[in-house]
């Protein structure tokens, strides 16, 4: 194929098209949902093909790849269960004004409206009322419920109904397919007296000539895959939901009921399996969900086809493959979940520092009845705090699935060496989608730290933060505090090594106090010492506030001692291993001296 016919830009006459799509020679799959159906915008539509504005592009896909798609449209069939042809034509955008356009030419049933007519009717007697009119289209452009006067009985369509009997008010649908009907009833009006210009013939005449000339825009993409018709939908239709692949899935493995089958849709799969319990995890994109069933397919299926998780390969997954783990998959997602929130106290999925975990341990649950928890531990916080960036990629699964399968089969624990650099964890900030922001802030809530106030409480129940760009964290050197007394501190307050989890009302109370009057006011709890140990904190502050006086550089000193807590905690999280702790801010101190000298 000619590489400029993969996307080509044509048009096809308004009533070419509305009848194609009536002949079943359009398909809309069944991810194009939601049609908003409005009586105004219907009106405006139409006005702008009066006046031969432009409308935009409808997006077709042609492909030979069956999708489930709308047996309907409007009340119209367009498709049924049996449906086969060697290449498909996809509506992937243009629904709505499709939806539109045929039913307000076609009439037809509108979801939530039932006994509503959509039939247009167009009254020829409405003049423009001047070149930039924007209004004059409520009144050319009107429905049955705008014209029945109701035997009489409703006397503000009394006017409009005697024109549509005298032949002034016509329907859309007749000037198609019944103009020489309608021009007839015209010419013989009194008030048009076979006049060839008088302005309602002269109308009618035009809107037979917009039905005839009015031409809709297409852009048709044929010999193009599946991601890559994601990427043009997304980047085209900008202002609306993208293109997943999940739907490109959804329709493609979808099977209908029968007597015999009882059908499959993965949509409700996912949907029903996201209402098993209250889990905040079990709301993870669609997306995520694909990823884990295409690795537990690759993983357990001999000869699935599916060798990566990249588009592609998530475009090959089968419906009996989705069956035949699906049992097992879902134990082993509920187990992946379960890790995250109660055995690492987790309690939300924003804090999960790499978003593949939930691939690769979902497999490592996958029909295993033996599961070392100790291992999985040490294998997240491996990791998820590494200096290196060891899960970024698609490429990287691989290495982690064979690493938990030699646990999972063989009882062998693989771990190299581990590397954690101060610097990093000094220069630590917040940020929602950091994996280390996301890391430090896992290990702290895994602690399960308590209120500082209400010290029997635990706050990570209040801490939802993270699903914001402005969470509920605490600085134990208020921003403000440091920006007025900077004194000898060199390093940033805001680095998470100054961070630790409040409740909401505590954090409110502390505001930017200095932290030797706030620490002195909770010090006098009896248990807040432990509150201290809770949250890996230095207990050199609680000493300072003790002593009512603290160092110029007390920021600084703070936030060193808090680093050595943290790799301290590693050290015990990640027992048995290889650990070696650097520090790349020293060497670079050394290099500068060295210039200097």
């Amino acid at each position: 194929m000619n590489f400029t016919d993969r996307i080509k830009p044509t048009d096809k006459g308004i009533t070419t098209y509305l009848d194609e799509l009536k002949n079943q020679n359009y398909q809309i799959p069944t991810f194009q949902r939601d049609v908003v159906w409005e009586e105004e915008n219907v009106k405006k539509l139409w006005d702008s093909i009066y006046k031969f504005y432009p409308l935009g592009s409808i997006l077709v896909w042609k492909t030979d790849l069956k999708l489930q798609n709308h047996r309907q449209i409007g009340g119209h069939k367009i498709a049924d269960e049996h449906f086969t042809r060697s290449e498909y034509q996809y509506l992937l955008d243009g629904q709505q004004r499709t939806t539109s356009l045929l039913t307000s030419l076609y009439g037809g049933k509108i979801e939530g409206r039932d006994g509503f007519n959509p039939s247009l009717y167009i009254d020829l007697t409405i003049e423009s009322e001047d070149e930039t009119d924007d209004e004059s289209y409520k009144k050319r452009f009107l429905y049955w419920n705008e014209i029945d006067d109701r035997e009489g009985t409703f006397k503000r369509n009394i006017g409009r109904k005697k024109k549509y009997d005298d032949g002034l008010i016509v329907k859309l649908l007749d000037v198609k397919q019944n103009f020489e009907t309608i021009q007839q009833k015209i010419v013989n009006h009194p008030d048009v007296a076979q006049q060839y210009n008088h302005p309602y013939w002269v109308e009618l005449r035009k809107v037979q000539q917009v039905l005839t000339n009015y031409r809709i825009s297409f852009i048709e993409l044929k010999g193009i895959k599946v991601a890559e018709v994601c990427q043009i939908f997304e980047r085209i239709n900008q202002a609306g939901k993208p293109l997943d692949i999940f739907d490109i899935v959804v329709a493609k493995t979808f099977r209908p009921k029968s007597e015999t089958d009882k059908g499959f849709y993965l949509r409700d799969l996912i949907d029903d399996f996201k209402k098993v319990n209250n889990s905040n995890y079990l709301q993870i994109d669609d997306f995520d969900y694909l990823q884990i069933i295409a690795v537990l397919i690759r993983e357990n299926i001999e000869n699935s086809g599916i060798h990566n998780i990249t588009p592609r390969y998530l475009n090959d997954i089968k419906t009996e493959q989705i069956e035949s783990i699906w049992e097992s998959a879902k134990k082993a997602i509920l187990k992946t979940f379960d890790f995250f929130e109660n055995t690492l106290n987790l309690k939300g999925p924003q804090l999960i520092p790499y978003r593949y975990f939930y691939l690769t341990i979902a497999n490592y649950f996958y029909k295993n009845d033996t599961p070392s928890y100790d291992f999985l531990k040490k294998y997240f916080w491996f990791h998820s705090l590494h200096r290196d960036d060891l899960l970024s990629n698609t490429g990287d699964i691989n290495q982690h699935i064979s690493l938990l399968n030699g646990e999972k089969y063989d009882n062998e624990q693989r771990f190299g060496r581990f590397l954690i650099d101060k610097d990093t964890l000094r220069k630590s900030s917040y940020s929602s989608k950091g994996r280390i922001s996301r890391a430090i802030l896992s290990l702290y809530s895994h602690k399960c730290p308590k209120d500082w106030k209400y010290t029997d409480r635990n706050v990570n129940v209040d801490n939802f933060f993270f699903s914001t760009d402005k969470p509920n964290l605490h600085h134990i050197f208020p921003t403000n505090y440091i920006s007025n007394n900077r004194a000898d501190n060199q390093l940033d307050n805001n680095s998470l090594m100054n961070i630790a989890y409040l409740t909401q009302l505590t954090n409110l109370e502390i505001s930017d106090k200095n932290p030797l009057e706030y620490i002195k006011e909770y010090d006098q709890n009896p248990n807040f010492e432990s509150v201290i140990d809770s949250h890996l904190l230095p207990k050199q502050i609680l000493t300072w506030a003790r002593m009512d006086e603290m160092p110029s550089n007390a920021l600084d000193q703070f936030m060193e001692e808090r680093v050595e807590l943290v790799i301290e905690e590693l050290k015990r999280q990640l027992s048995g291993i290889n650990i070696e702790v650097i520090d790349t801010k020293e060497k670079e101190t050394i290099e500068e001296n060295e210039n200097v000298g």
